[in-house]
């Protein structure tokens, strides 16, 4: 698979919850992501917004990580959350040259602006791009002055694509159309941004964040609607990347798999995802 059609995954790898679904459930978590790039091509780098790795952390996924995967690392919050972007340049430098040994497999870069960031700091992030020239990025934006077809909206979208970055789309229109009492849910419509959906193709990697429900056959007339634009995208000779979330994210390998088997009935000879070897004793399991 070195040349997908597109990318897809999930937030993160490290699910110990998966073990009923995704893991063999005597799977150690320091397997998980080898296992998980068996199944997915890509994972979101949410992880290293909170904390850099050790330079022995990244030589092990150097390790086990197969070329055509693609980690979209996250930029530390203490860049691009942390006052001016510009005073974090050198920052931002050393941050690439940690990711260094991943090489390719890091693409693109996930630049997630706080909805502080408003348009009238548009010139820090020319600055900020200009000087990582040469890298794939991707933005993802939550001001609302950049959903409201004015001039901000305008000023990013062409800077966007003089450069050669991608605009993140996220969707969480399926997880805020959602009323219930349950704790994951609640916490994560307190968190998540409520914006338009933008969907952006600035570059030949558009890319998708797609916050399900947590019944997922709820998501189905949406999850319909990002096959037929991610079909289109690849028959365009695009390479999307989409990546699946629920609320608690325990669920989010099956609406992955639930969104690729959708894409599958638009692209005639596009194969399923791979399934792990999961034994006897798990298909015992889910006879219970």
């Amino acid at each position: 698979m070195a040349n997908p059609p597109y990318y897809i995954g999930c937030p993160s790898w490290s699910e110990n919850a998966w073990r009923q679904s995704l893991y063999p459930p005597e799977a150690r978590a320091t397997d998980f992501l080898e296992l998980y790039a068996q199944v997915f091509n890509a994972v979101e780098g949410n992880t290293t917004f909170y904390a850099r790795p050790k330079d022995t952390t990244i030589e092990r996924w150097a390790q086990v990580l197969p070329e055509h995967f693609r980690l979209t690392a996250k930029f530390p919050g203490d860049i691009s959350h942390a006052g001016d972007l510009r005073e974090h340049l050198s920052a931002a430098e050393d941050f690439l040259q940690l990711l260094a040994p991943l090489g390719a497999r890091v693409q693109p870069l996930w630049l997630q602006l706080p909805a502080s960031f408003s348009p009238n700091r548009i010139g820090e992030l020319r600055t900020f791009l200009d000087a990582l020239e040469g890298r794939a990025l991707a933005v993802e934006v939550r001001h609302m002055g950049f959903f409201d077809k004015g001039e901000g909206e305008r000023l990013l979208n062409r800077l966007l694509l003089d450069r050669g970055v991608e605009r993140i789309c996220l969707d969480s229109r399926p997880l805020f159309s959602c009323v219930s009492s349950d704790p994951a849910v609640l916490d994560a419509q307190s968190k998540k941004p409520k914006v338009p959906v933008r969907p952006a193709a600035l570059t030949q990697f558009p890319q998708v964040r797609f916050i399900g429900r947590p019944e997922l056959e709820a998501n189905d007339g949406f999850v319909e609607q990002w096959a037929i634009k991610v079909a289109g995208w690849i028959e365009e000779g695009r390479t999307p990347y989409v990546f699946l979330h629920t609320p608690d994210n325990i669920q989010a390998p099956e609406l992955a798999r639930r969104f690729h088997r959708q894409l599958m009935t638009l692209l005639p000879g596009l194969p399923d995802l791979p399934a792990l070897e999961r034994g006897p004793e798990v298909e015992q399991l889910g006879l219970l």
